[in-house]
């Protein structure tokens, strides 16, 4: 699975656009789903692959990113995982709020052009890792940020258990969810909620109910 030029392929595809819930914040992303995920596929030889969520700010995401912006203390001077970070909404927004230094992680193997490209675009430095992090323990970092990781049950399962040692070994845990199907509050502190503008394709919804939480 090669991709030529990644990078040339999110700006062939995508614009530049203010985020809806953070428009300090502005991203290369796409219109609609279903022709970016064609794309996505054709450009990588390969059918049934996930949606293409570099290429959208979803609405956990978004929540999370509002929360930082507004709430700074939480990450300034901090090290920083922005785990799954998809476009690297909730990392940028964790270095406009002064955060000392801040990874992505994601394995989507458009991700690393994506975050580098609209690092760029909000003038901020934001390292990048494709390494499956959850294959060993959680990294030795201040703060660990997750936006929208409750897609499919095994993987919120597997996610919530790396996220949970995270804690146990002292970093803070924030998580931005809309309340999905497999998404469970049990163990967290709810710290905000928001009314975030999203598409019916996306979400099913126009307007979309989002919260933020830290992990007890």
């Amino acid at each position: 699975m090669t991709i030529t030029d990644p990078a040339a392929f999110i700006l062939a595809n995508t614009r530049l656009q203010a985020v809806p819930h953070a428009p300090e914040i502005s991203l290369w992303l796409a219109d609609e789903i279903t022709p970016i995920w064609k794309l996505t596929e054709a450009e990588l030889d390969q059918l049934g692959l996930p949606p293409p969520f570099w290429a959208f700010a979803w609405s956990g995401g978004q929540g999370l990113a509002r929360w930082l912006l507004d709430n700074p203390a939480d990450v300034a001077g901090k090290t920083v995982l922005d785990f799954a970070t998809g476009s690297g909404l909730v990392g940028i927004a964790a270095l406009k709020a002064g955060a000392d230094r801040v990874i992505g992680a994601d394995i989507d193997p458009f991700c690393g052009a994506a975050v580098a490209l609209n690092a760029q675009a909000n003038d901020v430095a934001m390292a990048f890792t494709n390494h499956d992090l959850l294959d060993a323990d959680p990294p030795r970092v201040d703060v660990i940020l997750a936006g929208d990781v409750c897609y499919e049950k095994p993987m919120t399962e597997r996610v919530m258990v790396w996220l949970r040692l995270a804690r146990a070994q002292g970093s803070r845990v924030l998580i931005g969810d809309p309340h999905r199907t497999y998404f469970r509050t049990e163990g967290l502190t709810l710290l905000a909620e928001y009314q975030v503008p999203t598409t019916r394709e996306l979400e099913d919804f126009a307007i979309k109910r989002s919260s933020v939480f830290a992990l007890d």
